[in-house]
This record gives structure tokens, sequence and C-alpha cells, in this order.
């Protein structure tokens, strides 16, 4: 039975691990385009990394629900990791689409950056007739750099391309990585639920049980 939601936001990613960044600009996406739920997808194995580079998905799904447990408008799906194979966007919207039903509307939120790469993503024009995208950017990114790398594909689906600005935040998985391997503090980059659980199960190279910074 298709679930009851009239406007669904979509965030997929590796969240290796989510952080503040995810989290922000779930939230301001759902509050511009009013939306009922923002779900998060966890990737199963990404198409564009090497298998054995990602962390277990297991443990990055984890992560995501941590993070979202006081929002009551995020939800984390499985939909990704449990199918075999490479993570594709064509099939995580395929897939949500029958869980959902075709009234749902979908809105696919990404980075700005990200979505300037959709000409070599997987069936782009089929992505379009599922899912409105919202691509999420910094303050004074130039829209006109969306419409000139999309060309074509752009002017056919320029009703299903939104766009808004989000809080410049400086935060990435990889340098969170980094810092955990370092020993350096990673407060107030993830949730504190995140965080006990990185050093907890010892990942990106944990060797305490309990963040550095921990009193």
């Amino acid at each position: 039975m298709a679930k009851t939601v009239h406007k669904l936001g979509i965030m997929g990613g590796t969240f290796d691990p989510i952080h503040y960044g995810h989290l922000v600009t779930a939230e301001a996406v759902r509050a511009e385009f009013h939306l009922d739920q923002v779900l998060f997808v966890p990737t199963g194995q990404p198409a564009h990394k090497p298998p054995g580079t990602t962390t277990d998905a297991k443990h990055r799904y984890t992560m995501a629900v941590l993070a979202t447990l006081t929002n009551p408008h995020f939800d984390v799906s499985r939909v990704d990791i449990e199918r075999p194979g490479y993570t594709y966007t064509i099939d995580t919207l395929t897939d949500l689409r029958k869980i959902y039903g075709p009234a749902t509307e979908f809105y696919f939120i990404t980075g700005a950056d990200a979505i300037l790469e959709i000409l070599s993503w997987k069936e782009p024009d089929e992505l379009f007739r599922l899912s409105a995208f919202v691509a999420a950017t910094r303050p004074g990114y130039d829209l006109d750099r969306l419409e000139h790398a999309l060309g074509d594909l752009y002017r056919r689906h320029a009703d299903q391309i939104k766009v808004i600005e989000v809080p410049a935040m400086a935060i990435s998985s990889t340098d969170i990585r980094e810092r955990v391997r370092s020993g350096r503090p990673i407060r107030y980059l993830v949730p504190e639920t995140v965080a006990s659980y990185i050093y907890k199960n010892g990942l990106y190279g944990a060797t305490t049980p309990v963040p550095p910074d921990d009193p």
C-alpha cells in the first residue's frame, strides 16, 4: 500500500558520516517548499566509488537515524542499501515511487555542483519525469551556470529544477573522517549522537571509545 505523503523531499548520499551541513540543507528545503517529510536515503554501493572505500552501510544508516531522530519531519530509508549492485538515482526514485504512489510530489535534494553533472547520470530525462530537483547553492552562486551546463536538458525540464540558497557551511564528510583519524575534535560538525557512535564503533580510525573533546 502506498504511503500517504503529499510532498516528499529525498536526500540521497553516502552520509559517511552524516553531518550538520546535510541536516541544515534538508530543513531549509523542507521549509521553503512546504514538504511533509524529508527522507534521507544512504547509498548502497556508490557507482562513482571503488568497492570497499565506503563505510559499511549498516553504520551509515544507523548514523543517519541517530542524526534525524529529533526532527519529526525527517526519516531514513533502507531502499538503496537493500538493493544489490551499484546505487543509481534512477533506481532510488523508481523504488520510492512504488512505495509512495503516483500522487506524491518528489523533490530530490542535491548540491548545485552535483546537478551540473546530471547529464552523466543514468537516464537523466527519466529522472525529471519522476521528480523535481532542488539545487542547494551557496549565497552568491551564479545560476546561469546551471542553464549553460545543462543545455537542452535544462530547457526541457526547467519547471522541474528548483534552486535554494542555504547557509555556507564549510563541513565535509571527508574532513570529519580525517579529523577523527588525526585525533581532532568533531564537536559542532555532527550531532553528539553521531560522534558518540563513531567513537564507540571505532569508525574512521578512532582509537578511543569517546570523542577526544568529551570531559
